[in-house]
């Protein structure tokens, strides 16, 4: 990988491991933490098919975790905590 491909986010995306993935009230949850200064960054991606188009949230929170396992279970809570308050209105 050429050090531009490293600066700028090139290459390939790591893949999602299966149980940090989850279907919640018709939304798909993807667990997708950010490598952070002390552990993992709490993120996830929201996706939801209105009308034959699939709408798609980033949620990046400032909580972090330790590993990687307590991230992703993190993440999954909190994407469904925001389902919970918002709806399709997270998509707006």
């Amino acid at each position: 990988m050429s050090i531009l491909s490293r600066l700028f986010g090139g290459g390939a995306k790591p893949e999602v491991p299966e149980e940090a993935t989850e279907t919640y009230k018709d939304f798909r949850i993807f667990a997708a933490p950010q490598t952070d200064e002390s552990g993992y960054r709490v993120a996830a991606r929201i996706e939801k098919e209105i009308d034959g188009e699939v709408k798609v949230h980033q949620l990046v929170r400032a909580d972090t975790a330790r590993s990687l396992d307590e991230a992703n279970a993190l993440s999954i809570r909190k994407a469904k905590q925001m389902i919970d308050e918002q709806g399709e209105r997270i998509f707006r």
